[in-house]
């Protein structure tokens, strides 16, 4: 029996079951890193999320105080008016946030709305601040005191892990030869955030 016709074919049929074989296991990594970005976006969201449902609390409890108050402070109405159109446009785009980590110019509007926010949010709590001292005393005011700056520190944590994996995965998308398997899949490279000026430190709330 002549074995060599054999050759030629089993060696084809060999580097064609390697390259299969590597193709698997890359798309296989790009996969689950993918998959660790798209878990660490949601934990972003969460944090955020956690500071859109604590504002109106934050707000009602300022209301209920300044009813026992005879005057109304225009700094607090002014900035409590900035803060409602902060929330509401990052409330708008709540329902797009677990697309915004696909598209640079999502991210950016997303972010931006995010950052805006809480610096609205400092505005107000500083304005309530001079307007209301003694509401430092309530207990439930300096409970959501607190949760709030908690939930800026989330923030900045959570960001700070999100663009570490997204690091990582850019990466691996754009390294040769990963990146052929990444291009044929449908793998791409995701936005990251960009950071602030203003954003460089959570907003502080003291008093």
């Amino acid at each position: 029996m002549n074995y060599k016709k054999f050759i030629v074919p089993g060696v084809i049929i060999i580097v064609l079951l390697l390259l299969v074989g590597w193709y698997v296991s890359v798309r296989n990594n790009l996969v689950t890193i993918d998959e660790g970005v798209e878990n660490q976006w949601a934990k972003v969201e969460v944090q955020y999320q956690r500071r859109m449902d604590l504002i109106p609390s934050l707000v009602e409890t300022v209301k209920g105080y300044a009813k026992h108050e005879s005057e109304t402070f225009e700094n607090v109405t002014r900035a409590r008016a900035g803060l409602t159109d902060a929330y509401n446009a990052a409330n708008a785009l709540q329902g797009g946030a677990s697309e915004a980590n696909t598209s640079e110019e999502a991210l950016d509007q997303y972010n931006n709305a995010q950052q805006s926010l809480g610096r609205a949010l400092s505005i107000y709590v500083n304005a309530v601040r001079e307007a209301y001292p003694d509401l430092k005393a309530d207990t439930q005011f300096t409970d959501l005191q607190t949760q709030l700056e908690g939930t800026e520190n989330r923030i900045a944590t959570e960001r700070g892990r999100y663009t570490d994996v997204v690091k990582e995965y850019n990466v691996t998308v754009r390294r040769f030869p990963a990146s052929i398997v990444a291009s044929i899949s449908g793998f791409a490279v995701k936005p990251q955030f960009k950071a602030d000026a203003q954003a460089s430190q959570a907003p502080k709330f003291t008093f």
